[in-house]
């Protein structure tokens, strides 16, 4: 989910009546009514309507429609409109956060692994995997992808990139809080994935480095001849 579309969706919350009723959604067991929700809050049925539709609106719920009375056929009367809380997540993270991304990652590796393969040896193709995918999901549409396009896609998972014209360096560690507990292992994740993302894309010439910077991503992708200060 895009960063706009998170804080929107959240924000119709700010509203103390649109809270109130998106709380009472959320707890019932079932979808309800706006007649039944409207008596159980004592709040007028019209100022519900507008609130749980603007709700619905921002997909924080889902709609149904159906006859509360369990009839069919001719009159049963009309179904009703109801709502439950949407099985779609929301979150926002400033600066933006993956661990989401992370955690699939590590049990896919944990997987490779009980079935026998060497534990780095599963992470690190977990990870490329991972970004593989994600490469690939944009892959073929552009003609010659390059260091934008890798850019483009990166910021999409919250890296933050900066292009200069042989390197994109990442301001932003989507994992900061496993980072710092576990630098070697996350920071080594996280190079793969990069480079997963890179070969999904298409893009040739190019390797993301382990470059750890204070406040920055661990990781600068340059284009193969431009090496990294450290000469790794």
């Amino acid at each position: 989910m895009d960063l706009d579309a998170g804080v929107t969706a959240i924000g119709v919350l700010a509203d103390p009546t649109r809270r109130t009723l998106y709380e009472y959604v959320a707890a019932q067991h079932d979808a309800v009514g706006r007649d039944a929700t409207a008596a159980a809050l004592g709040i007028a049925k019209h100022t519900v309507s507008f609130h749980l539709d603007r709700l619905a609106e921002e997909g924080l719920l889902e709609v149904e429609f159906r006859r509360l009375s369990g009839r069919s056929g001719p009159g049963a009367g009309r179904p009703s409109k109801l709502y439950r809380r949407a099985s779609r997540e929301f979150a926002v993270t400033l600066p933006p956060r993956r661990y989401d991304l992370v955690g699939d990652i590590l049990a896919v590796a944990v997987g490779r692994a009980g079935a026998g393969e060497d534990l780095d040896d599963a992470l690190a193709a977990s990870a490329r995997a991972e970004g593989e995918a994600l490469g690939g999901e944009t892959g073929g549409a552009v003609a010659v992808p390059g260091l934008r396009d890798l850019a483009a896609v990166l910021a999409g998972q919250g890296y933050e990139p900066v292009v200069s014209p042989r390197a994109v360096s990442l301001a932003n560690c989507p994992f900061d809080a496993l980072a710092r507990r576990h630098t070697a292992l996350v920071c080594s994740l996280n190079r793969s994935f990069v480079q997963g993302v890179a070969d999904g894309l298409g893009c040739t010439g190019v390797t993301a480095h382990l470059e750890p910077d204070p406040g920055h991503c661990c990781v600068t992708v340059r284009t193969d001849g431009h090496a990294p200060p450290s000469g790794e």
